[in-house]
């Protein structure tokens, strides 16, 4: 007699009714009395479709063959079949390219993970120049374009250091990839991150008129954006940035301006900072991150931090949730990319797209997994001259795929963290290829948090969830 269990799941509630992630299809489902019922039972221990009749009565047969059409429920005696270890083909489209156009910054903010304790790559007395000539940019532009395959829009992220230190390089590199963009029929969309401290009306001008999307790295009101992000004499910035900024979002209204801050364990009032980023300053949308150092640094967050970060976070989600079920906009971007991620039926056998869609070029025209190891030799994987390393990069896709980190195998966050960012790994465990222990019970409650804002939503205000159906991609976030 057939014995009936619940395949992998994570069940959560929303709008008063039950719901259900199903993790290897990465598919979410509302569930009926009954539905809820079966899976219950057959969470608890291996039933019998007799035995689910005698305690739920007639209506378990119809149920209990839906569920196991979408592969909730399954036979005890089959268990299922471990997930295919499949390697993207090569050569995988490049769809972003972040140009790192120099490795210098005006700012020495102790957190950084460029220049402080916790550097990769020597940007000081290293190899690389200190910014990007005008025929690397070239040669970057080409090679791009080159790589994208039969993609129509190829995405371009000028970064740095601090990215407008070459502003000039910047200013051609746009000129010359639109140009080459024409002659074969594509689009290139620009984007830069910058502290802002050197922005001035011509600049803004350029960004405004050439419709450049811009991300500003601030942390928050003056006393926590001056903690960190000082100067190299010790002085705050944020009396410098506040009016640049203004000024920028005053005229640059082309694209939304968002603001990208980092996390510290001093400075986790997430609500305030989104408050004075978004009504004070202004800003479009913020996205937040937990700053990347090893354990032992006084401003690492601690295990506490992280539940306290997720608390806020929750907060913060909530607030999105009555905006956008009241159709108001509400900036906090984190929760809308995991909200699209999940009605994309996101499954990751990596956590980003860096070595495969999205590439980092270093000053002198190394090609690396990401802007966040740009100039490492150890993360090598080609240059702009030669091309992609084809055997380099099936070796990182390789080593790298879920399939090889054991400790995610049980976790139910798994299809949209996939062991997390190589750079937090290699900065905390020094292998690229480790999952991030340290924080997988804040991405387990994140993600949580997540699903219950999206049941919300598609019971309380459908509509809202039909922008991410859209197939024009927007490209990977760069932070």
């Amino acid at each position: 007699m057939t014995a009936w269990i619940a395949r992998e799941h994570h069940r959560f509630e929303a709008a008063g009714k039950p719901f259900v992630y199903l993790v290897p299809s990465a598919a979410i489902f509302a569930l009926d009395d009954a539905a809820d019922a079966v899976l219950r039972a057959v969470s608890a221990k291996p039933h019998t479709r007799e035995e689910l009749i005698a305690v739920l009565g007639d209506r378990v047969g119809p149920t209990l063959e839906e569920l196991v059409r979408v592969r909730a429920v399954g036979e005890l005696s089959a268990p299922d079949a471990p997930q295919p270890k499949v390697i993207p083909l090569a050569p995988f489209p490049l769809t972003t390219m972040v140009l790192n156009v120099t490795n210098q910054c005006n700012l020495s903010c102790e957190y950084c993970y460029e220049y402080g304790e916790d550097k990769i790559v020597d940007t000081e007395n290293g190899k690389q120049p200190k910014f990007m000539s005008e025929e690397t940019a070239r040669q970057s532009v080409d090679f791009m374009l080159k790589e994208s395959g039969s993609h129509r829009m190829a995405h371009v992220t000028f970064f740095g250091g601090e990215t407008l230190l070459n502003f000039p390089v910047l200013k051609k590199t746009i000129a010359y990839a639109r140009q080459r963009a024409a002659e074969i029929g594509k689009e290139v969309d620009f984007s830069l991150t910058t502290n802002a401290t050197l922005l001035k009306p011509e600049i803004i001008e350029f960004l405004a008129a050439n419709q450049v999307g811009v991300t500003i790295s601030i942390d928050g009101p003056k006393e926590v954006q001056d903690k960190f992000r000082v100067f190299h004499n010790g002085t705050g910035s944020y009396d410098i940035v506040a009016p640049k900024i203004k000024e920028l979002l005053q005229r640059h209204r082309s694209r939304p301006i968002g603001a990208r801050v980092t996390l510290t364990s001093g400075s986790m009032d997430v609500k305030r900072i989104y408050r004075h980023l978004t009504e004070e300053m202004g800003f479009w949308e913020v996205g937040f991150a937990p700053v990347t150092t090893s354990p032992n640094r006084g401003h690492a967050i601690a295990d506490a931090g992280y539940d306290e970060m997720l608390g806020q976070f929750r907060d913060l989600a909530y607030d999105f949730l009555e905006a956008s079920v009241a159709g108001r906009h509400h900036g906090f971007s984190n929760i809308k990319e995991t909200l699209e991620e999940l009605h994309k039926g996101v499954s990751k056998a990596y956590p980003c797209g860096a070595g495969l869609g999205l590439l980092g070029v270093a000053t002198d025209g190394d090609v690396a997994l990401c802007h966040r190891f740009a100039g490492s030799d150890a993360h090598r994987l080609g240059t702009v001259h030669d091309g992609i390393d084809r055997e380099a990069q099936r070796t990182f896709l390789e080593q790298h795929h879920i399939a090889n980190k054991t400790d995610c195998h049980v976790c139910w966050a798994r299809p949209l963290c996939s062991g997390g960012c190589y750079h937090e790994a290699h900065t905390r465990y020094g292998e690229t290829t480790r999952p991030n222990l340290h924080y997988c019970n804040w991405i387990r409650g994140w993600t949580d948090v997540c699903l219950r804002i999206y049941g919300e939503l598609s019971e309380r205000n459908p509509a809202f969830l039909t922008q991410f159906d859209r197939d024009e991609a927007e490209g990977e976030r760069v932070s």
